[in-house]
Protein backbone atom coordinates (compact mmCIF):
# COMPACT_ATOMS: atom_id res chain seq x y z
CA UNK A 1 0.00 0.00 0.00
CA UNK A 2 1.73 3.26 -1.14
CA UNK A 3 2.26 6.31 1.55
CA UNK A 4 -0.50 8.52 2.33
CA UNK A 5 1.99 11.90 2.94
CA UNK A 6 4.82 11.25 0.46
CA UNK A 7 8.48 13.45 1.65
CA UNK A 8 10.90 14.41 -0.55
CA UNK A 9 14.18 16.43 -0.11
CA UNK A 10 15.88 18.75 -2.24
CA UNK A 11 18.42 21.51 -1.25
CA UNK A 12 16.89 22.55 1.79
CA UNK A 13 13.53 22.08 1.09
CA UNK A 14 11.11 19.19 2.75
CA UNK A 15 8.04 18.24 0.00
CA UNK A 16 5.20 17.25 1.66
CA UNK A 17 2.97 15.34 -0.25
CA UNK A 18 -0.72 14.44 0.45
CA UNK A 19 -1.54 10.86 -1.49
CA UNK A 20 -4.16 9.98 -2.24
CA UNK A 21 -4.82 11.13 -5.61
CA UNK A 22 -7.56 8.48 -6.30
CA UNK A 23 -9.92 10.52 -3.22
CA UNK A 24 -8.80 13.84 -4.64
CA UNK A 25 -6.39 13.75 -1.52
CA UNK A 26 -9.50 13.78 0.96
CA UNK A 27 -7.99 13.89 4.91
CA UNK A 28 -8.66 10.50 7.14
CA UNK A 29 -7.02 10.10 10.47
CA UNK A 30 -4.31 7.73 8.39
CA UNK A 31 -3.41 10.84 6.56
CA UNK A 32 -3.01 12.65 9.98
CA UNK A 33 -1.15 9.80 11.59
CA UNK A 34 1.18 9.94 8.54
CA UNK A 35 1.77 13.65 8.22
CA UNK A 36 2.22 13.78 12.28
CA UNK A 37 5.10 11.21 12.21
CA UNK A 38 7.06 13.84 9.15
CA UNK A 39 6.28 16.74 11.07
CA UNK A 40 7.68 14.99 14.47
CA UNK A 41 11.00 14.31 12.63
CA UNK A 42 11.20 17.90 10.88
CA UNK A 43 11.18 19.65 14.07
CA UNK A 44 14.77 17.85 15.19
CA UNK A 45 16.06 18.63 11.43
CA UNK A 46 15.82 22.49 11.54
CA UNK A 47 19.85 22.75 11.08
CA UNK A 48 19.24 20.65 7.39
CA UNK A 49 15.69 21.61 6.34
CA UNK A 50 15.16 25.14 5.84
CA UNK A 51 11.19 25.23 4.85
CA UNK A 52 8.67 22.78 4.34
CA UNK A 53 6.79 22.49 1.52
CA UNK A 54 3.47 21.04 1.84
CA UNK A 55 1.17 20.18 -1.24
CA UNK A 56 -1.08 17.38 -2.75
CA UNK A 57 -0.34 14.69 -5.34
CA UNK A 58 -2.61 14.69 -8.71
CA UNK A 59 -5.31 16.78 -9.76
CA UNK A 60 -5.48 18.93 -6.32
CA UNK A 61 -4.30 20.21 -3.05
CA UNK A 62 -7.06 18.20 -1.24
CA UNK A 63 -11.22 18.14 -1.29
CA UNK A 64 -11.05 18.26 2.60
CA UNK A 65 -12.26 16.31 5.13
CA UNK A 66 -13.46 12.85 4.36
CA UNK A 67 -16.97 12.90 4.79
CA UNK A 68 -17.48 8.80 4.86
CA UNK A 69 -15.16 8.68 7.90
CA UNK A 70 -16.82 11.80 9.41
CA UNK A 71 -20.14 9.26 8.27
CA UNK A 72 -18.76 6.18 9.72
CA UNK A 73 -17.31 7.82 13.01
CA UNK A 74 -13.66 7.86 13.07
CA UNK A 75 -11.39 6.44 15.56
CA UNK A 76 -9.19 8.80 16.92
CA UNK A 77 -5.48 8.03 18.28
CA UNK A 78 -6.47 11.06 21.09
CA UNK A 79 -9.00 13.57 21.33
CA UNK A 80 -9.03 16.62 19.07
CA UNK A 81 -5.33 14.66 16.87
CA UNK A 82 -6.02 16.61 13.78
CA UNK A 83 -6.22 20.00 15.21
CA UNK A 84 -2.94 19.23 17.38
CA UNK A 85 -1.41 18.00 14.00
CA UNK A 86 -2.25 21.39 12.69
CA UNK A 87 -1.60 23.00 15.14
CA UNK A 88 2.00 20.67 15.07
CA UNK A 89 2.35 22.28 11.46
CA UNK A 90 1.91 25.57 12.31
CA UNK A 91 4.47 25.80 14.83
CA UNK A 92 7.40 24.04 13.16
CA UNK A 93 10.91 26.03 13.64
CA UNK A 94 11.06 26.01 10.11
CA UNK A 95 8.86 28.34 7.64
CA UNK A 96 6.10 26.56 6.02
CA UNK A 97 4.88 26.97 2.46
CA UNK A 98 1.46 25.95 1.79
CA UNK A 99 1.13 25.23 -2.50
CA UNK A 100 -2.41 24.65 -3.29
CA UNK A 101 -3.82 23.97 -6.94
CA UNK A 102 -7.14 22.93 -7.91
CA UNK A 103 -9.72 21.97 -4.81
CA UNK A 104 -8.84 23.26 -1.24
CA UNK A 105 -12.23 22.87 0.60
CA UNK A 106 -12.72 23.30 4.25
CA UNK A 107 -10.56 20.43 6.35
CA UNK A 108 -8.17 20.99 3.78
CA UNK A 109 -8.44 25.06 4.02
CA UNK A 110 -7.88 24.68 8.06
CA UNK A 111 -5.01 22.49 6.77
CA UNK A 112 -3.73 25.18 4.47
CA UNK A 113 -3.90 27.93 6.70
CA UNK A 114 -0.99 26.60 8.80
CA UNK A 115 1.12 27.67 6.61
CA UNK A 116 3.36 30.66 7.30
CA UNK A 117 2.66 31.58 3.42
CA UNK A 118 -0.05 30.11 1.08
CA UNK A 119 1.19 30.05 -2.76
CA UNK A 120 -1.73 29.46 -4.95
CA UNK A 121 -2.36 28.37 -8.91
CA UNK A 122 -4.82 30.22 -11.12
CA UNK A 123 -7.12 26.95 -11.26
CA UNK A 124 -6.82 27.15 -6.87
CA UNK A 125 -10.53 26.78 -5.56
CA UNK A 126 -10.79 27.81 -1.70
CA UNK A 127 -13.70 27.18 0.34
CA UNK A 128 -15.04 26.98 3.28
CA UNK A 129 -18.35 24.69 3.68
CA UNK A 130 -18.49 23.55 7.00
CA UNK A 131 -22.21 25.15 6.91
CA UNK A 132 -23.43 23.34 4.12
CA UNK A 133 -22.96 20.13 5.53
CA UNK A 134 -24.12 21.26 9.49
CA UNK A 135 -21.10 21.06 10.31
CA UNK A 136 -18.81 24.12 12.77
CA UNK A 137 -15.37 23.97 12.51
CA UNK A 138 -12.81 22.29 15.11
CA UNK A 139 -9.28 22.06 13.15
CA UNK A 140 -8.72 26.07 13.66
CA UNK A 141 -11.08 28.29 10.68
CA UNK A 142 -12.69 30.42 13.17
CA UNK A 143 -9.07 31.25 14.09
CA UNK A 144 -6.76 31.65 11.29
CA UNK A 145 -9.14 32.33 8.96
CA UNK A 146 -10.39 36.00 10.36
CA UNK A 147 -6.30 36.22 11.17
CA UNK A 148 -5.37 36.15 7.62
CA UNK A 149 -8.16 37.93 5.66
CA UNK A 150 -10.56 40.03 8.38
CA UNK A 151 -13.21 39.22 10.02
CA UNK A 152 -15.37 40.72 8.13
CA UNK A 153 -14.29 38.31 4.81
CA UNK A 154 -14.34 35.54 7.27
CA UNK A 155 -17.21 35.88 7.92
CA UNK A 156 -18.30 35.93 4.20
CA UNK A 157 -16.60 32.60 3.49
CA UNK A 158 -17.65 30.56 6.54
CA UNK A 159 -21.65 31.99 5.68
CA UNK A 160 -21.94 31.71 2.49
CA UNK A 161 -19.77 28.57 1.38
CA UNK A 162 -18.83 30.30 -1.83
CA UNK A 163 -15.87 29.03 -3.78
CA UNK A 164 -12.94 31.55 -4.38
CA UNK A 165 -10.37 31.59 -7.39
CA UNK A 166 -6.93 31.83 -6.95
CA UNK A 167 -6.54 35.14 -7.76
CA UNK A 168 -9.93 35.95 -5.87
CA UNK A 169 -8.08 34.95 -3.19
CA UNK A 170 -4.51 36.42 -3.89
CA UNK A 171 -6.93 40.02 -3.53
CA UNK A 172 -8.37 38.89 -0.27
CA UNK A 173 -4.91 38.12 1.07
CA UNK A 174 -6.20 34.52 2.12
CA UNK A 175 -3.27 33.54 0.05
CA UNK A 176 0.66 35.38 -0.75
CA UNK A 177 0.88 35.17 -4.08
CA UNK A 178 -1.35 33.22 -7.21
CA UNK A 179 1.01 32.38 -9.75
CA UNK A 180 0.00 31.00 -13.60
CA UNK A 181 -0.79 27.36 -13.80
CA UNK A 182 2.17 26.39 -16.28
CA UNK A 183 4.04 28.24 -14.10
CA UNK A 184 2.94 27.08 -10.59
CA UNK A 185 5.40 24.17 -9.60
CA UNK A 186 9.06 26.42 -11.00
CA UNK A 187 7.31 29.18 -9.09
CA UNK A 188 7.04 27.94 -5.97
CA UNK A 189 10.56 26.15 -5.96
CA UNK A 190 11.85 29.72 -6.92
CA UNK A 191 10.14 31.44 -3.79
CA UNK A 192 11.93 28.97 -1.38
CA UNK A 193 14.78 28.76 -2.93
CA UNK A 194 14.96 32.84 -2.70
CA UNK A 195 13.92 32.66 0.70
CA UNK A 196 16.39 29.77 1.83
CA UNK A 197 19.32 32.35 0.39
CA UNK A 198 18.77 34.37 3.48
CA UNK A 199 19.82 33.21 7.02
CA UNK A 200 18.39 30.33 7.96
CA UNK A 201 18.37 31.47 11.62
CA UNK A 202 16.69 34.41 11.31
CA UNK A 203 14.12 32.25 9.02
CA UNK A 204 13.30 30.92 12.04
CA UNK A 205 13.93 33.49 14.56
CA UNK A 206 11.35 36.08 12.57
CA UNK A 207 8.88 33.06 12.42
CA UNK A 208 9.02 32.25 16.35
CA UNK A 209 9.08 36.40 17.26
CA UNK A 210 5.83 37.07 14.92
CA UNK A 211 4.19 33.98 16.66
CA UNK A 212 5.17 34.51 20.11
CA UNK A 213 3.91 38.11 19.64
CA UNK A 214 0.74 37.39 17.61
CA UNK A 215 -2.40 39.34 19.74
CA UNK A 216 -0.18 41.38 21.88
CA UNK A 217 -0.98 44.95 22.24
CA UNK A 218 1.74 46.97 20.41
CA UNK A 219 3.39 48.48 23.57
CA UNK A 220 3.55 45.02 24.91
CA UNK A 221 4.29 43.44 21.38
CA UNK A 222 7.52 45.95 21.16
CA UNK A 223 8.58 45.33 24.91
CA UNK A 224 8.38 41.46 23.39
CA UNK A 225 10.56 42.26 20.60
CA UNK A 226 13.20 44.08 22.85
CA UNK A 227 13.92 41.50 25.09
CA UNK A 228 12.93 38.16 23.57
CA UNK A 229 14.58 38.67 19.90
CA UNK A 230 16.98 35.69 19.01
CA UNK A 231 19.75 38.14 18.49
CA UNK A 232 22.53 37.26 15.85
CA UNK A 233 22.70 35.02 14.21
CA UNK A 234 26.22 32.47 13.89
CA UNK A 235 26.83 33.52 9.53
CA UNK A 236 26.15 37.23 10.23
CA UNK A 237 29.83 38.01 10.25
CA UNK A 238 30.20 35.79 7.15
CA UNK A 239 27.55 37.28 5.90
CA UNK A 240 27.96 41.44 6.78
CA UNK A 241 31.67 40.18 5.91
CA UNK A 242 31.11 39.01 2.14
CA UNK A 243 28.75 42.35 1.19
CA UNK A 244 29.64 43.78 -1.65
CA UNK A 245 32.18 41.42 -3.02
CA UNK A 246 31.29 38.27 -5.60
Amino acid sequence: MSELVLRSDKDGIAHLSINRPDKLNALNVEVFTELNAHLVALEAQADKIGCVVLRGAGRCFSAGHDLKDIATGEKLPRPNFQAHVIERLANLPQPVVTAVHSHCYTGALELALAGDVILASENAKFADTHAKWALTPVWGMSQRLPRRVGKSKAMEMMLTARTYSGREAERMGLCNICFADDAFEASVEDFCRAMLANSWFSLRANKKLLRDSDGLSLDAGLAHEIYNSEGVGPDMAARIGGFGKK
